[in-house]
């Protein structure tokens, strides 16, 4: 038997008195890694990026890529030029693709923090990739000129909770949001970074020209006193070449004036509004083109009257309106005027504008009958009628029938790794605990539409649960697993022990596999 691990990025943000912010990033070990295959070969999607009919996947090994609309993949993962660490944060801008990389380092006292690595971008659909280091300052970057002011600034000199998890482009100036490293420009392809003032926790705004008494620092401590969680940057978006917004632990930092050396600064958060967003942590932003409307993912700060949610406004941001109560938002996506929510309970759509809500159905693929059997989804595009979903265990795409909503042709991408031969089979994870995951159990049909039935037997050769039976499959040694979930066929939990699992495809000899159950 095969075990195969697979990565989980998890990214645990507390937002507290001291506002710990940890990002641990898990080990990932695979059999074999496919460069050019049917599928990418990660199941954790961060991001997804749409240009025709070209797909980009943020994952949590590396970059995928189809230019054919997902019918196949090339994966850049492990070489020289690119490396192995996870991906953070994807953008693209005027025919050049970026990601943000990033590593789990362990500190002093054991603990892992997530670690930035820096960023990569390719102008050559990734047949080359140009590097550039993370953003850090000098010991003496203690200082930093904002119009008439000279602020004192925290030199942010490590790389330790310095990543990236959001890009925008003005023009041709490059945006990334780091949470150590605030929020930080460059106009030459990163060669330079400059660190951008956003506003003090207790001020609204700012303008170059005011006469202010702060100092630039993401963090508490002796250096500085004031409050700080404004610059603390998670996300960021471009509407256009002048007006940029920054999602930050204290609400979101429009400017209409992104090509200014010190642009000013208007905040909105939860305490400033009459009509305010939910949260002041914002972990996503989103703009639709066609309605002008900015979608927010806002979540809990501190304040005890805030709530999660998401928050949209159709004003520039004077006002806003909250929807989907308690929900924990990743990132958006759009389908002309319909928004695309992911969250932890599913991909939510609307088509009134946020009054309600659709999730699908089950995800499905139409021609393997492979199923995606996540809620949590953490990113999404839209291209012509195809729609991309990606979640923590899977990548979906769905050919939309015109004029339905979640309706139409689904395509599963479930990575693993191959199996040696046709005549294989394997299962992970293995051991295998039930409460906590679902088995997964590879095999194929040799590329043919067979019927299928899978069973569960105990050591002693007792049937104990029928998986699928005579289900039509099309797989292949590289097609989607099917799924256990630990239960005998009165639906109760199996306890700790060895089991054995028997597949009969069509006419063929039955192949078995072994399975260890330990909770």
């Amino acid at each position: 038997m095969k075990n195969f691990l697979i990565l989980i990025v998890t990214v645990l943000i507390q937002i507290n008195f001291a506002q710990v912010v940890s990002y641990k990033i898990g080990d990932e070990i695979s059999r074999l890694d496919k460069v050019s295959s049917l599928s990418p070969i990660s199941n954790t999607i961060i991001d997804i990026i749409t240009i025709g009919d070209t797909i980009w996947l943020g994952t949590s090994r590396g970059v995928s890529l189809s230019t054919d609309r997902g019918e196949t993949w090339t994966n850049f993962y492990g070489r020289a030029d690119f490396g192995t660490d996870n991906v953070s944060a994807i953008g693209y801008n005027n025919g050049t693709f970026w990601c943000a990389t990033a590593i789990s380092q362990e500190v002093t006292g054991g603990q892992k923090l997530p670690a930035g690595t820096g960023l990569k971008y390719t102008t050559n659909l990734g047949i080359t990739w140009n590097s550039v280091p993370q953003p850090i300052d000098g010991q003496n970057d203690n200082q930093i000129q904002y119009g008439i002011n000279i602020l004192p600034a925290l030199p942010v000199t490590v790389t330790v909770q310095n990543l990236c998890y959001d890009i925008a482009f003005t023009g041709n100036t490059i945006w990334i949001a780091t949470f150590a490293g605030g929020l930080r420009r460059s106009t030459d392809n990163g060669q330079t970074w400059q660190r951008v003032v956003l506003p003090p926790d207790n001020k609204n705004s700012i303008s170059p020209t005011d006469t202010l008494d702060f100092c630039l620092a993401p963090v508490g401590g002796s250096f500085c006193s004031v409050g700080n969680l404004n610059h603390r940057v998670f996300s960021v978006i471009a509407i256009n070449d002048s007006t940029l917004l920054v999602g930050t632990a204290n609400g979101i930092n429009k400017t209409t004036k992104a090509n200014d050396p010190n642009p000013s600064w208007v905040k909105f958060n939860h305490q400033n509004q009459t009509n305010p967003i939910s949260g002041n942590f914002i972990t996503a932003l989103g703009y639709n083109s066609v309605s002008n409307t900015i979608w927010a993912s806002s979540w809990k700060a501190e304040d005890q009257d805030e709530f999660y949610g998401v928050s949209f406004s159709s004003d520039g941001g004077l006002n806003w309106q909250t929807t989907l109560a308690d929900e924990r938002p990743h990132n958006f996506a759009f389908k002309f005027a319909q928004p695309i929510v992911l969250t932890d309970n599913g991909a939510f759509r609307s088509t009134d504008n946020g009054q309600t809500w659709i999730l699908p159905n089950a995800i499905v693929d139409n021609q393997t009958g492979a199923q995606l059997r996540t809620n949590i989804f953490y990113s999404a595009a839209v291209t012509g009628n195809y729609i991309f979903l990606g979640s923590d265990d899977g990548l979906a795409r769905l050919k939309e029938n015109i004029g339905s909503v979640w309706q139409g042709e689904w395509k599963v991408y479930l990575s693993s790794s191959s199996l040696e031969s046709s005549d294989d089979t394997y299962c992970y994870p293995n051991p295998f605990s039930p409460r906590q995951e679902l088995l997964k159990i590879r095999y194929s049909t040799k590329g043919v539409l067979e019927n299928v039935t899978i069973r569960i037997y105990d050591f002693s050769f007792n049937n104990v649960a029928t998986v699928i039976q005579n289900a039509p499959r099309l797989t292949d040694i590289e097609g989607a697993p099917d799924f256990w979930d630990g239960r005998d066929d009165n639906g109760n939990y199996v306890p700790n022990g060895v089991y054995f699992y028997r597949i009969e495809i069509g006419n063929s000899d039955p192949v078995f596999g072994k399975i260890l159950v330990l909770q």
